[in-house]
């Protein structure tokens, strides 16, 4: 997953009674109780808790126990305050307005005229809304029908992703309309290398994850509760409204999971799309084939992030199954909608032959030889500190299976300057796109296809 725009945690910066960092703070029950004093301080309204007896389990804990764990442990990292917000973009324009913060990018009173006076950002502010994708259950049980948890809420609890919340009998998203991340990226940055080459893309997040992947680069927002980072108001009529003020004609939902706030994700696809601005997402995969379908209906573009090739991976590292994700690959090709595939190359988890052989042959047989595949390299993070970043040599290695197997486009990520960053015609082999870190420089395509022996390149070029 790319890494979203952060800065360095300051005590000032930090929502007042809660943690600040990945640390421990005495007994769980007691870590509650703190989180709910400081987010009803601050105006948030927190409904008291009871154990989901029925809630999925994952690797023996309760949906609720994850949150109470690592999810928890985490508040104030990355945040900035209005003053930083508004002063971070004073006299910049258009793509020189790159993220300095969080909310960089995003929110000038000339770029959202309509709601100026009320645009703010607030501590751990809700946001509930009814809910898509779910059913209702006796006695005020609802069960989420978004991701393949399933999960099985209780009244006032949530589920495991932590921004799904059963309020008598009904589900409710809690992140709509409540970005805690906005910024403008350049689309390699997702990484989309066949989406608009070299444009710009409104990029945003809520909070939230519905996996918790032990090498998650942007724990600090995916693994914390809507309560613990604060957030702005932006409607999707507004995002679409920014985007185009911004010279930017994609919208990337990216950072965190864009599944979890499904519902903002198609209602800002469909605001958009009036307006002439795609919008793309940076997702897991990991998702029901109804909200799939919802949502490929009115997106541009669908990354997945296909953590690795074997299950007990998956269900080690991520607390999923791998099955789920596949599935999602395999009806994203069915439905003819342009994906691109990212593997977080791991060293000693996820990086030997045989799984990057079988891994590429799946792409190839079941998605499509011409989907884009990228081995991205893996930088030590979250709860895999103690591993070292990946060689180069084994993300070349990676990128020699995958095109033996007959995969016509397999690029590197993470290792500016290299020429597997860049895109070769399959036909002649010349160079078509040239690529450094997150910036095309070259671009020979013309209409699509390869100026030298007119083979046609997928993907979404106008």
């Amino acid at each position: 997953m790319p890494r979203g725009p952060r800065v360095q945690p300051r005590l000032d910066l930090a929502v007042p009674g809660l943690p600040r960092h990945h640390r421990r703070r005495g007994r769980r029950r007691r870590r509650l109780e703190d989180r709910r004093g400081a987010a009803e301080g601050a105006g948030a309204p927190v409904a008291r808790r009871r154990r989901s007896r029925a809630a999925p389990r994952r690797h023996g804990r309760t949906a609720r126990d994850r949150r109470l764990g690592p999810r928890a442990d985490r508040g104030g990292a990355g945040v900035t305050t209005r003053r930083e917000l508004l002063l971070s973009l004073a006299g910049a324009g258009g793509a020189a307005a790159l993220c300095r913060g969080p909310f960089a990018g995003a929110l000038l009173a000339q770029d959202v005229p309509s709601r100026a006076s009320e645009v703010k950002v607030e501590e751990g502010g809700l946001a509930p809304r009814p809910a898509r994708w779910f059913r209702k259950l006796p006695e005020e049980w609802v069960q989420c029908g978004l991701c393949p948890n399933e999960c099985r809420i209780s009244e006032a609890e949530r589920g495991t992703c932590g921004v799904r919340e059963n309020r008598k009998g009904s589900l409710y998203t809690l992140v709509h309309s409540r970005p805690c991340s906005v910024a403008l990226d350049p689309i390699e940055k997702k990484p989309f290398f066949h989406v608009l080459p070299g444009a710009s893309a409104l990029s945003l997040a809520t909070p939230g994850c519905n996996l918790e992947c032990k090498g998650c680069q942007n724990w600090e927002i995916a693994q914390a509760r809507p309560e613990q980072v604060r957030t702005a108001t932006l409607t999707p009529d507004e995002a679409a409204e920014l985007s185009r003020a911004r010279g930017a004609p994609v919208i990337a939902c990216t950072y965190t999971e864009p599944v979890v706030f499904g519902e903002y994700v198609h209602d800002i696809a469909v605001s958009a799309r009036r307006k002439g601005v795609k919008t793309v997402v940076v997702s897991n995969g990991y998702v029901k084939e109804e909200p799939l379908r919802d949502l490929a209906s009115v997106l541009a573009a669908y990354k997945v992030d296909l953590k690795g090739f074997r299950a007990d991976f998956y269900r080690s590292h991520t607390g999923g199954e791998l099955k789920h994700v596949l599935d999602t690959l395999r009806r994203l090709a069915k439905l003819g909608t342009w994906t691109e595939i990212v593997n977080l190359v791991i060293p000693t988890l996820n990086d030997s032959v045989a799984e990057v052989r079988d891994l590429a042959r799946f792409v190839r047989d079941e998605v499509g030889r011409e989907v884009p595949l990228h081995f991205t390299r893996f930088h030590p993070a979250y709860r895999l500190t103690n591993l070292p970043s990946t060689p180069v040599a084994t993300l070349e290695r990676a990128r020699d299976v995958a095109l033996g197997e007959g995969l016509a486009f397999v690029y590197l990520g993470n290792v500016p300057g290299h020429p597997g960053e860049s895109t070769y015609c399959p036909g002649c082999r010349k160079l078509l796109l040239r690529r450094v870190g997150m910036a095309t420089v070259e671009n020979r395509l013309v209409r699509g296809a390869c100026p030298d022996c007119g083979r046609k390149v997928p993907g979404i070029w106008s």
